[in-house]
């Protein structure tokens, strides 16, 4: 009875960051009923507030979540659950939004999406992004939580735990994988493919978390480490911008061009 009185203040603050995380979707869930309602003439605004309050709820949350995760970085079961868990919330809540660059750039290089609507979701993005950050610091310096400290919020926490080279062939490949899956997942049942990208998406910062934090969005990345952004620039611009960027370039070379032409000469190469 005693060892589970001393986990008490362990519970409580566990409890108080799943509140707030939740509290915050119902929020975006709120303002995003309201955007519809009062904003569905104004095609490009609209389109402008939608994608910023996607990425404003997926940023705020992974700050908590990654606030979460170091608590317990040997047992790292609850972290995971609760990144499956707001991964399902997430694809259930911003149906419509990407809140990834990557995402973005994928359906214009796709012909999907025009190139102005591109640009105006990408700057939703990243405005959303960083008002994220801003927005977990007033929120921390509240103090709700003993987990909650304001100055955390602004320090650099370097996740990079590899070379350069292996940091971007993990994000690269973190990219690839999630974007294929999300490309070819869309005639999947909606329940379906919500779990399934919930899965992949555990899968992936279970085996890449450790290395540089398997972020594979560029706004996210921005939002989360921000100040590593400003003492190393090219360091982490380039593992969580470019290389992100580069899983999807190779990813649409490969099932757009390479793929078919394989197709093709096997079909040729059988009929003769």
């Amino acid at each position: 009875m005693t060892a589970l009185w001393g986990l008490w203040p362990e519970v409580q603050d566990n409890c108080t960051s799943l509140g707030l995380m939740l509290l915050l979707v119902l929020f975006m869930g709120l303002a995003r009923v309201v955007t519809r309602q009062q904003l569905h003439r104004f095609t490009m605004i609209h389109t402008f507030v939608l994608e910023f309050l996607a990425t404003f709820q997926l940023c705020c949350c992974t700050h908590e979540l990654q606030l979460l995760s170091e608590q317990e970085p040997a047992h790292p079961t609850w972290p995971l659950t609760l990144v499956y868990f707001f991964s399902l919330v997430h694809g259930l809540t911003l149906v419509g939004t990407s809140s990834n660059p990557c995402g973005v750039m994928m359906q214009m290089l796709l012909g999907g999406m025009s190139s102005e609507t591109g640009a105006l979701r990408l700057s939703a993005q990243l405005i959303g992004a960083l008002c994220s950050r801003y927005c977990v610091s007033v929120l921390w310096s509240l103090g709700l939580s003993k987990y909650h400290l304001d100055e955390r919020s602004f320090a650099c926490r370097n996740p990079i735990q590899v070379d350069l080279p292996k940091a971007i062939i993990t994000e690269a490949i973190c990219s690839f994988i999630f974007h294929s899956a999300l490309l070819h997942f869309q005639e999947v049942r909606t329940k379906l493919r919500i779990h399934l990208l919930a899965a992949i998406i555990t899968f992936l910062v279970y085996t890449g978390g450790s290395l540089t934090g398997a972020v594979f969005n560029p706004a996210l990345a921005l939002s989360l480490h921000l100040k590593c952004f400003d003492e190393a620039f090219l360091r982490f611009f380039i593992v969580y911008w470019l290389a992100p960027s580069l899983g999807i370039l190779l990813m649409i070379l490969m099932f757009n061009f390479f793929l078919p032409w394989l197709y093709n000469n096997h079909t040729i190469n059988k009929n003769e």
